[in-house]
């Protein structure tokens, strides 16, 4: 099997935990900044919000994932294609790696003033690419596909923003 054969398989998984890993700590990040909180604060609870929400999406996924197959195989449809473990891995994995973008600003920069604006700028980029690479599974439009993606998460920042402020 190639690796266009297990994207279209974890697909689900690799955008769920990407798209929620970007937005989550992105939202966090803004509510923060809205705030008036450090550098120090943004970075610890940012931090700490990016691996206890990772692994609770993780856990979620491999509970969901795992009573669906259960489900499945009662039911005898022993076809399904489930690996609860792997699944929840991807999902861990995809919202790490996304969800360290918007950080990424603050470790690399430091103090910088500048570090919100570029943290929302590579939090909505990447939202875009992540939302357009779904589409060589998908066939659909890169353009559309990846302003939907980028779209939907601005719309959660500037609340976040709004609520911190």
């Amino acid at each position: 099997m190639n690796l266009k054969h297990y994207t279209k398989l974890y697909i689900k998984d690799m955008i769920y935990g990407a798209n929620d890993g970007i937005i989550t700590t992105f939202a966090v990040v803004a509510s923060i900044e809205g705030a008036g909180l450090s550098v120090y604060a943004i970075l610890a609870i940012g931090l700490a919000s990016l691996f206890a929400d990772a692994t609770s999406m993780a856990t979620s996924s491999y509970l969901a994932t795992k009573s669906d197959k259960e489900v499945q195989d009662h039911d005898g449809n022993n076809s399904n294609n489930h690996r609860p473990l792997l699944e929840s891995f991807i999902t861990f994995m995809a919202f790490i790696t996304a969800g360290s973008v918007p950080l990424a600003p603050y470790i690399l920069l430091s103090n910088d003033k500048h570090s919100y604006l570029l943290s929302g700028l590579t939090a909505i980029s990447t939202l875009f690419v992540i939302g357009g690479l779904r589409t060589r599974v998908t066939q659909k439009n890169f353009f559309k596909a990846g302003i939907e993606m980028a779209f939907l998460g601005a719309i959660a920042g500037g609340v976040a923003f709004y609520i911190g402020n």
